[in-house]
């Protein structure tokens, strides 16, 4: 089991030698717009997933995972070649999910600002039901209140009288 900063090194650079093989080596017509993403080496260092995103639509898709499996013994011994390792990964070409996630993502954003316009829109004309607040009651003064009140005052000043009652 190799340790993990060398899997990551590895993985970053079958990432860069993958991109640049299809870029200048690869010749397949069907392969369209791809985008080398990610790589992951396994803990042994025997097998690489390498994730792709392809632009265009679902034909140019498949068409491009076509010509990926059919260059994939070419794109292997490019990374041999130029990593020097013994015992070069099988390469495992996986289409990558973060567009598709990300475009779902901001689909669901838009549906969310639209229902929040629409909302807004309602409440600009919206009246409260009955009472802006039904749990403030005005404060009523009453006369016993204001003789309490009074009485506080004068205990407060003098201490003889509060004793006194």
């Amino acid at each position: 089991m190799a340790d993990a900063a060398r899997a990551r090194r590895l993985a970053v650079r079958i990432r860069e030698i993958v991109a640049s093989t299809l870029e200048h080596q690869v010749k397949d017509p069907r392969l369209g717009m791809v985008t080398i993403t990610d790589a992951k080496v396994t803990g042994d260092l025997r097998g690489a997933s390498v994730y792709y995103t392809v632009y265009g639509d679902d034909a140019e898709v498949t068409g491009s995972a076509i010509a990926l499996e059919s260059a994939r013994g070419v794109l292997r011994s490019a990374v041999g070649r130029q990593t020097g390792i013994k015992f070069v990964p099988t390469l495992t070409f996986v289409s990558d999910a973060v567009p598709k996630t990300a475009q779902d993502i901001e689909d669901a954003l838009a549906r969310a600002r639209e229902i929040d316009a629409e909302v807004a829109a309602k409440r600009r004309g919206a009246a409260f039901a009955g009472e802006p607040d039904p749990y403030r009651q005005p404060r009523v003064d009453t006369d016993e209140e204001d003789a309490e009140a009074e009485k506080d005052q004068q205990f407060e000043r003098d201490p003889v009288t509060r004793n006194a009652e």
